[in-house]
């Protein structure tokens, strides 16, 4: 979580609202988070790493996911029925 806080510090207020609202969140509900070890969901730790261009990552996050399993895996072809 220390990277999240990292990355919220080195934002102008306006700048961390605008990523929080980009990731679908607050900047209350981020220091908040971090500042308790909350466990965020895998969909907010994506958007997280995606909005601040891979400064956060996914893994400092979430070590409890197997993001390289995802990150490796091969998309399956849609079946047609």
């Amino acid at each position: 979580m220390k990277d999240l806080i990292d990355y919220l510090n080195s934002l102008t207020r306006d700048k961390q609202g605008a990523f929080a609202t980009r990731c679908g969140t607050s900047v209350g509900y981020l220091r908040k988070a971090a500042s308790v070890g909350q466990r965020l969901g895998e969909s907010l730790c994506i958007e997280l790493e995606r909005e601040s261009d891979g400064a956060i990552r996914c893994e400092s996050l979430r070590p409890d996911v197997d993001w390289a399993y995802l990150a490796n895996r091969t998309p399956k072809e849609p079946t047609n029925v």
